[in-house]
C-alpha cells in the first residue's frame, strides 16, 4: 500500500481549511484517511502560528514507514525540520513560448520600421503649405445658382429637388421637363379613378 502524507480540503466555498492527513494514495483527496497529522489555515497570516498545525513525532514516524508527503506538505516539514526539501530550480519557467517570441519580434520589426519611416520624414524637408487665392464663390453657391436658374417659378418642390440632383450630377435639364411632367401625371390619376 502506497502512502502519502497530503493536505484534505474542508472549510465552505472561498473559506478553506485543510486537514495534513496520512491517507492511501488511491483514496479520494477529502476521503478516507489513516491518520490525522495536523491542520493548514491559509486564511491566517503567515507568521501566525496557528496557520499550520503538525504533529512532528507522527510525521517523522510516517516518512520512516515511506510515506511520501506532496509538496505543500513537503514545505511544512521542512519549515518545521523534520524533512530537508531540496530547492527546485527551472530556469525556463520565465522564458516565454515560440509564440510570443514571434509576436515579439513581428512587433520590434514594426516599431523599427516605425522609426526609420520617422527619420526619413525628419530628414526630408517639410513642403511648405500652398496659400491659395480665395475663390469668389464655393462649390455649393455655385449649384445653388444653377438650380435656381433651371427651375421655373411654377414648379413644385419635388421639382425644384429633382432639378437639383441633375445639375449636382452635372446632367442636362430640360426647362420645360416639369411643366409637361403635371398633365401627364394628372391623366395618370385620373385613369386610375375610372379603371
Amino acid at each position: 500500500m502506497a502512502t502519502s502524507i497530503r493536505l484534505s480540503r474542508g472549510g465552505s466555498k472561498k473559506r478553506p481549511y485543510y486537514k495534513i492527513v496520512v491517507a492511501d494514495s488511491r483514496s479520494p483527496r477529502d476521503g478516507r484517511f489513516i491518520e490525522r497529522l495536523g491542520s493548514y489555515n491559509p486564511l491566517l497570516a503567515k507568521d501566525n502560528p496557528e496557520r499550520v498545525k503538525l504533529d512532528a513525532e507522527r510525521a517523522a514516524h510516517w516518512l520512516s514507514v515511506g510515506a511520501q508527503p506532496t509538496d505543500r506538505v513537503a514545505r511544512f516539514l521542512d519549515a518545521a525540520g523534520i524533512k530537508e526539501r531540496a530547492a527546485r530550480n527551472n530556469p525556463k519557467k520565465a522564458e516565454p513560448g515560440e509564440k510570443a517570441k514571434e509576436r515579439a519580434e513581428e512587433k520590434a520589426a514594426k516599431i523599427a520600421e516605425a522609426e526609420e519611416a520617422a527619420a526619413a520624414a525628419a530628414a526630408a524637408p517639410a513642403p511648405e503649405p500652398e496659400v491659395e487665392a480665395p475663390a469668389e464663390e464655393s462649390a455649393a453657391e455655385a449649384v445653388a445658382e444653377a438650380v435656381a436658374d433651371e427651375v421655373p417659378a411654377d414648379a413644385t418642390a419635388e421639382d425644384a429637388v429633382a432639378i437639383a440632383d441633375e445639375v449636382a450630377e452635372g446632367g442636362p435639364v430640360a426647362e420645360e421637363a416639369p411643366a409637361e411632367a403635371a398633365p401627364a401625371a394628372e391623366e395618370a390619376g385620373e385613369e386610375k379613378a375610372e379603371g
